[in-house]
């Protein structure tokens, strides 16, 4: 069984840092990708950030420069820097591994962004 568990997430003002840790547990593959995906109310999830243990880590450019992602093999943990927030980062965070085809997703941090 694998299992995938996020923290770190809770209310900041605009301007903001906040940092999200994620640690899966289980029969972890050394060949993997962990990501963080968000969804705000009404929209659909999203790509934030993701590293693979092989090709390096992906951006979207609404949160390039602003968001940093690495990870701690050792530890299976992936963690998310997240700087100069803005309003519209607001929603729940969840954290993905995907290894051999399949994906584990974690409950969800709400990270909310407001004055």
């Amino acid at each position: 069984q694998v299992q995938v568990v996020e923290s770190g997430g809770g209310l900041v003002q605009p301007g903001g840092s906040l940092r999200l840790s994620c640690t899966a547990s289980g029969t972890i593959f050394s060949v993997n990708v962990m990501g963080w995906y968000r969804q705000a109310p009404g929209k659909e999830r999203e790509l934030v950030a993701d590293i693979s243990t092989r090709t390096g880590t992906v951006y979207p450019d609404s949160v390039k420069g602003r968001f940093t992602i690495s990870r701690d093999n050792a530890k299976n943990t992936v963690y998310l820097q997240m700087s100069s927030l803005k309003p519209e980062d607001t929603g729940v965070y969840y954290c993905k591994l995907s290894q051999l085809f399949y994906d584990y997703w974690g409950q969800g941090t709400q990270v909310t962004v407001s004055s």
